[in-house]
């Protein structure tokens, strides 16, 4: 994503892979995806009447920085710890 000067902005990425080998060699049914305005998940049925479920949970993210762009160019002169929506579950 390109910041307010047109280059592109600092970004942290992470990433982290998870593996469910209790699924491993399952034969799947269905899959289900569930939307409401308090519930968001999606079910992975198998045939042996097992299921993995993903709940999901939005969450929005602030970085605030503090910058001086009298030269035209953008000079950061704080960097604000992040805040983070709460969500109603963890």
């Amino acid at each position: 994503m390109a910041g307010l000067n047109g280059k592109d902005s600092e970004h942290h990425h992470t990433s982290e892979v998870l593996d469910f080998p209790e699924v491993r060699g399952k034969l799947v049914d269905n899959v289900e995806i569930f939307s409401d305005s308090e519930y968001y998940a999606i079910a992975i049925r198998f045939q042996d009447k097992t299921a993995l479920a993903f709940t999901l949970e939005t969450a929005v993210f602030t970085f605030p920085v503090l910058s001086d762009w009298t030269s035209g160019d953008e000079e950061i002169l704080q960097k604000y710890k992040a805040v983070r929506s709460r969500i109603q579950r963890m």
